[in-house]
């Protein structure tokens, strides 16, 4: 699950039983009557609209299960025209592209058609050693997986001999990149600095923040036009299945990080038997009542203690950083930082905002602690320049800042869409101050980049019951304890709603994706699933990796 910059001055079903139940069975009252009167009325009322609504949703579903069917039927018979990429998308040879052809909405089979831009490099080993397609969504919602052939083009290490048995492939989701993009605002005010400070000062701040929301939900429904309402993750587990056909694969194997995990359980939810192989690594909490209003604000808890868990290894590394030599020292040092930058923006455009920009890359990732650090030191020596650079929008840059406000707008539209959000304001102030407290590093900042979730201008769904369908095979689940863009808890609720499924803890660690990072004791057992199928026989808890040196 990703989280970007604030937006700032720039801009299953319901019982049918019980409900059928409800209805039938008239409420009665203290004077004999059947409740039909006054404040019993609305309570039936209430009850025959939320039957009607699950039997509305019911009838969508079954008819986008038959569209997805058709869709993929098609998809099977047309393949993939393989060619080479185009120059623009700077995927060297012998990586190809290609598209696949899915429909927009999947209740109207034969309606508008969106492309979805795949890419694949072949399997290294023998045609005897290879067992299909290895397909990777990277995270986000927004993210792009066009980059996964190239970890055979870079020679990774990790993943050689799962390229050995299987074709590399990834695509841009619907909404995504070279996938029928939508955007939400012009890129260049999107990435415009500085932006507000996200921690409020006043009411006043709070309406202002409230008013740029809203602003953006409006521009996201007049810009994103036919796409929003369908920008959901079960429409993106559909094309998935139709990409899977596509390739001529009967049954998928899968790769998902972050979101992608969200991505997958959905998948193996409506798709049970359609699935081979599935690794989902630093997953996404798939209960309902955590899309996604909730995982958010569990999220804002995680990120304070990873970034306390990086001050503290900034403090025990003070001579390589001069920055502190104990925590309080260094969580000082980045008070008076902020401060610095709230007062007057460094360079002119480093604010608060833009620094969490550069600052939340440490508690997402390891790889970012030593580079992080060092900008921060050499801010404090004296050479500022650095810091500013990376906190700094490049306004030339047109092609990069399309793609962040592309990133951003579907983020937002599948996150407002999945799922309903509060639409009070009460709720979201009560709940972020009451968080903000104990937990400011990230919390007004994220509430105020999903806030558009509460004018959301399409219908907003119910998200789908994750559970072990028929069929699914055991699933490889990978996290870390002390993640902070996607908390522990998800991995254990997936796990019990993955009946046969394991768990792989890396134990003390808490970078995000650790598929990708250097520890045999996952690295083995997610080449000897995706090679085999093999499993042990319980859970497996890990050491952590290697933490990083300055």
């Amino acid at each position: 699950m990703r989280r970007t910059t604030v937006l700032g001055s720039a801009g299953t079903l319901i019982a049918g039983t019980l409900i059928a139940g409800a209805i039938a069975a008239p409420i009665a009252s203290a004077d004999g009557s059947d409740g039909r009167a006054a404040g019993g009325s609305a309570a039936v009322e209430a009850a025959r609209e939320t039957a009607r609504e699950a039997a509305r949703e019911a009838a969508a579903n079954a008819a986008a299960a038959s569209g997805t069917a058709l869709a993929a039927a098609r998809a099977a018979k047309q393949g993939v025209d393989w060619r080479d990429c185009p120059a623009d998308w700077a995927l060297e040879k012998p990586i190809q592209c290609g598209w696949v052809k899915v429909p927009l909405d999947y209740a109207k089979p034969h309606g508008k058609q969106i492309e979805i831009a795949v890419d694949r490099i072949g399997s290294t080993g023998t045609k005897g050693e290879r067992q299909g397609s290895l397909v990777y969504n990277p995270g986000g919602p927004g993210g792009s997986g066009l980059a996964f052939p190239r970890r055979v083009v870079t020679n990774n290490a990790i993943w050689a001999d799962a390229a050995k048995a299987y074709d590399f492939v990834g695509f841009d989701p619907r909404g995504v990149g070279h996938s029928a993009p939508i955007s939400c605002v012009d890129p260049q005010e999107f990435v415009k600095a500085p932006k507000a400070d996200p921690v409020p000062d006043s009411e006043a701040d709070k309406r202002a923040q409230r008013k740029l929301a809203a602003e953006y939900a409006a521009g996201c429904k007049e810009r994103g036009g036919e796409m929003l309402p369908h920008m959901t993750t079960p429409n993106t587990a559909r094309d998935l299945d139709v990409i899977r056909a596509a390739l001529g694969d009967k049954k998928l194997n899968y790769v998902g990080v972050s979101y992608g995990t969200y991505l997958g359980a959905v998948y193996g939810t409506l798709f049970p038997s359609h699935v081979r192989r599935m690794v989902v690594d630093s997953v996404v909490n798939p209960s309902k009542e955590k899309i996604w209003y909730q995982a958010n604000l569990d999220q804002d808890i995680a990120f304070e203690t990873r970034f306390q868990d990086w001050m503290k290894w900034v403090a025990k590394n003070d001579a390589a950083f001069h920055i502190g030599d104990t925590e309080a020292k260094v969580a000082q040092q980045w008070d008076a930082l902020r401060a610095a930058a709230k007062k007057e923006p460094l360079g002119g455009v480093v604010g608060p905002s833009e620094l969490l920009d550069v600052f939340t890359s440490a508690p997402y990732y390891d790889s970012a602690w030593v580079s992080t650090a060092t900008l921060w030191s050499k801010y404090l020596a004296g050479d500022t320049q650095p810091l500013i650079d990376a906190g700094s929008p490049d306004l030339s840059d047109t092609a990069g800042n399309a793609k962040s406000e592309n990133g951003n707008a579907v983020y937002t539209a599948v996150e407002c869409t999945d799922a309903k959000w509060p639409a009070d304001w009460k709720t979201w102030d009560r709940d972020t101050t009451r968080i903000h407290r104990d937990h400011p590093f990230l919390t007004w900042s994220n509430t105020w980049m999903n806030l558009p979730c509460a004018t959301w201008g399409v219908k907003q769904q119910t998200p789908v019951e994750v559970k072990t369908g028929k069929g699914l095979p055991p699933v490889l689940i990978t996290q870390s304890t002390r993640d902070a863009a996607t908390p522990y808890a998800g991995a254990v609720e997936l796990h019990m709603r993955f009946k046969g499924s394991r768990l792989i803890t890396e134990k003390d660690a808490g970078s995000h994706g650790i598929t990708n990072l250097v520890n045999p004791c996952v690295n083995d057992r997610v080449k000897a699933y995706l090679l085999t199928g093999s499993v042990d026989s319980g859970d497996v808890t890990c050491d952590p990796h290697a933490t990083p040196k300055p």
